[in-house]
């Protein structure tokens, strides 16, 4: 197609006096320069796979396109992630010139199962590179067509190359992605995901989170059923619970982002959920998590460390029942991996105690979320709550 894609930026390829193509050095140097000040926080990873119940992987035609199963492919068929990592099984390590394989992390949960995780700007970085190149592929496939279609005129034919050659532009090969402004706001996720189109709307959008990002899926309450808002693949991967069992989750690094830096950006996209915004709560694993992170904080054991103390072992959260059986609903919180002793049970909190922790901390952190929620906007809301879809290990990452 005469491009290269370097970072999130397509060049155009040039074709030289000899017929071979050469790629312009300012180019380059310009996709370069915006590739090497990207800030990557080896901790904040993103699980890119493998996922339970993936479909069968079909092979492309070489390009970017399918970035996350591409990898997924490629580290299945690998039987030696060093030999692959060194480029002795002979296929390209590379993807929009990031060796992605150099910066991978495998981890073994449970001493059985390896998953596959990179850095959070890395996968965002790559999630833009697939958005670029599928928009390019798209404006030059659409050219090609308008081309064979009909013959006109030979000075039609000139206009027409010329033009051409000015939407072949890599900085706008289409139009420009738009901001979310809660345009399917209230709307149910079953409804919508069943219009025709309604994924290509989706992509015309900006992450409404990081608003940074193309989007690529439409967050959705599983408790109520409502769409929340368009979002990018690693903001819904970080506001994806960690399921270990139906109603069992782990309390991973990320949400110390959710329930400290980004906090009001987050209560803001959850509570786009009518439910949870008239209820002035969270997702029950969302509020679990909460929970553990934010209310039990006091009781957490720590340990020295060179810093001072730091907390120890990582949090764990259960339940019994669901939010639609309040009274019956109980958050066990516990360490797991503590020297102290391990899954040690640090309290055992009442559904509605803890909702009700959750509201004075939400006026407290963030008063401007928590004035826009309240028990007088229940008018819409289903007589009868979905109950909570707790599997959330498929491959379809836009469960949550």
């Amino acid at each position: 197609m005469g491009y290269v894609l370097l970072g999130s930026r397509v060049v155009a390829m040039v074709k030289a006096s000899g017929g071979q193509w050469n790629v312009p050095e300012s180019e380059v140097r310009r996709a370069a320069a915006g590739l090497s000040a990207v800030e990557m926080d080896c901790q904040d990873l993103v699980r890119i796979g493998p996922f339970r119940g993936a479909p069968q992987q079909q092979r492309n035609d070489g390009t970017l396109l399918r970035w996350r199963q591409r990898s997924t492919r490629e580290l299945q068929e690998s039987g030696d992630r060093e030999r692959a990592a060194r480029g002795e099984d002979g296929r390209p390590c590379h993807l929009a010139g990031i060796d992605w394989r150099r910066i991978l992390v495998e981890q073994t949960r449970e001493g059985t199962v390896r998953t596959w995780w990179l850095p959070r700007a890395v996968v965002r970085l790559l999630d833009a590179a697939e958005h670029a190149e599928t928009q390019w592929l798209h404006a030059a496939r659409t050219r090609q067509a308008s081309a064979v279609v009909t013959e006109r005129p030979s000075h039609h034919r000139q206009s027409r190359a010329a033009d051409s050659r000015q939407t072949a532009s890599p900085d706008c090969p289409t139009a420009p992605l738009r901001p979310y402004n809660g345009e399917l706001e209230g709307q149910l996720y079953s409804a919508l995901s069943r219009k025709p189109g309604i994924s290509r709307k989706v992509a015309e959008w900006t992450c409404a989170v990081c608003r940074t990002a193309p989007a690529t899926v439409l967050d959705h309450c599983h408790e109520h059923g409502y769409a929340r808002a368009p979002v990018c693949h690693s903001c819904n991967t970080q506001e994806r619970p960690d399921h270990l069992y139906s109603n069992d989750i782990r309390v991973a690094g990320h949400y110390r982002h959710l329930f400290h830096t980004h906090t009001a950006d987050w209560l803001r996209h959850w509570h786009r959920c009518p439910g949870c915004r008239a209820r002035t709560t969270l997702p029950l694993p969302h509020l679990a998590a909460w929970t553990a992170y934010i209310a039990c904080r006091s009781l957490r054991p720590t340990h020295r460390a060179s810093r001072g103390r730091e907390p120890c072992g990582v949090l764990r959260v259960s339940w019994t029942g669901s939010q639609n059986t309040p009274r019956s609903c109980l958050l066990t919180v516990t360490v797991d991996f503590c020297p102290s002793g391990e899954h040690r049970v640090l309290a055992q909190v009442p559904y509605r105690e803890a909702a009700g922790q959750f509201r004075t901390w939400l006026a407290e952190t963030a008063p401007a979320v928590a004035s826009a929620a309240g028990p007088d906007r229940l008018d819409d809301l289903p007589a009868q709550p979905r109950p909570v879809i707790a599997d959330t290990s498929g491959e379809g990452l836009a469960l949550f």
